[in-house]
């Protein structure tokens, strides 16, 4: 099972080389893709170092105790027994390491909240999905970033767009992406709304969309291919708000995607944030695409976790956080949208990989 580390070993060894190189650095972009490639490696060939020693101590220990000549063969054999489970351990730790990744796994991610059925209710719960997002990145050491949104009358969202941004380089399996792309989907809410008078409980819903932000050398976009629009900003708040036609919109022709912001003031800036969101849409859309043609094996090493049907359900009155994919349940959903979201998206990464390791393996 383990014998391709050695391969992953040379690929290691020609990255070092590649990263002492000065002219490396002098692309960003380059280095920063190396980079993320051999923190992977160093991971895989730390954990298959760890398994080796691991192994060759327990053999060790194993001899010890069955020769009936050494007196201190019982502490040897409970040695050895300590080893076993440590080995087991390192096992089970490379296996995963080593199970394919979806490749957009090392990416930053741009996340879509949109208001859907319920009116005002689900814009504001589109406010309170926001923040528990902005929260959780702060745990995470994230930059987030609003590119474009349109708030509503009772200070909720009809829509924003926000890129999520890890510092440095993350561990394999915690970049933003990686984590965030289990949070697409409809999100569902029961609570009072503060527009109902008579202290019913009311269930609205909206939707998540999260993508892989894409840099300029994963998606090529040209001019000829791009119909751009400026209009007025409208919405809430601003002094450039209805004043000047600082609001972008972008149609890529041969797709048909339409994206616009209008939340900066500069026309420029809008155009900027719109095409990074365009990017991101257009390497998701190849991306299905590939899905698409891909065998069974394949689409279940990519996303075995179905993000597009009703995800999971926030109960106010009972302080209770399901997820509808996994199973998990828990009662402290107060704490959850204050950002609390780890031990939710633990579940959802290990249902993917568990489905992972069983494609990988079968």
């Amino acid at each position: 099972m383990f014998e391709a580390v050695q391969g992953l070993v040379e690929e290691h060894s020609e990255l070092e080389r590649q990263l002492a190189a000065p002219e490396t650095h002098a692309d960003a972009r380059l280095a920063k893709r190396l980079n993320q490639r051999y923190s992977t490696l160093a991971a895989i060939i730390g954990a298959w170092r760890e398994w080796g020693r691991l192994g060759e101590d327990l053999e060790a220990a194993r001899e010890l105790a069955a020769d009936p000549e050494d007196p201190d063969r019982e502490a040897f054999a409970a040695e050895a027994a300590d080893l076993a489970e440590e080995y087991d351990v390192a096992e089970e730790r490379l296996r995963r390491l080593l199970v394919p990744r979806d490749p957009a796994d090392d990416k930053d991610a741009l996340l879509e909240v949109k208001s859907g059925e319920g009116g005002e209710e689900s814009a504001l719960f589109a406010g309170d999905l926001l923040r528990m997002y902005t929260r959780y990145a702060e745990h995470q050491g994230w930059s987030a970033e609003i590119l474009d949104a349109t708030e509503s009358d009772l200070g909720g969202f009809k829509s924003v767009t926000v890129a999520l941004k890890a510092k440095g380089t993350p561990e394999p399996g915690r970049t933003p992406y990686a984590l965030m792309k289990f949070e697409g989907g409809v999100h569902r809410v029961q609570r009072v709304p503060v527009t109902e008078s008579q202290g019913r409980v009311h269930t609205s819903a909206a939707g998540v969309l999260v993508l892989p932000e894409a840099e300029q050398v994963d998606v090529e976009v040209h001019d000829q291919d791009l119909r751009i629009d400026v209009f007025r900003s409208s919405g809430p708040g601003g002094q450039s708000v209805n004043t000047t036609d600082s609001a972008v919109r972008i149609t890529h022709l041969p797709t048909g995607i339409v994206v616009s912001c209008q939340n900066e003031k500069s026309q420029l800036q809008n155009k900027e944030q719109a095409l990074r969101i365009l990017r991101a849409r257009l390497l998701a859309a190849a991306q299905d695409a590939a899905d698409a043609e891909a065998s069974d094996a394949r689409r279940s090493q990519v996303r075995t976790v179905d993000r597009s049907e009703r995800i999971r359900t926030y109960n106010f009155p009972e302080n209770r956080i399901s997820d509808h994919r996994t199973g998990f349940k828990a009662y402290n959903l107060d704490q959850v949208l204050d950002g609390g979201l780890e031990p939710v998206i633990a579940s959802c990464v290990e249902a993917d990989l568990a489905a992972r390791l069983e494609g990988w393996e079968s």
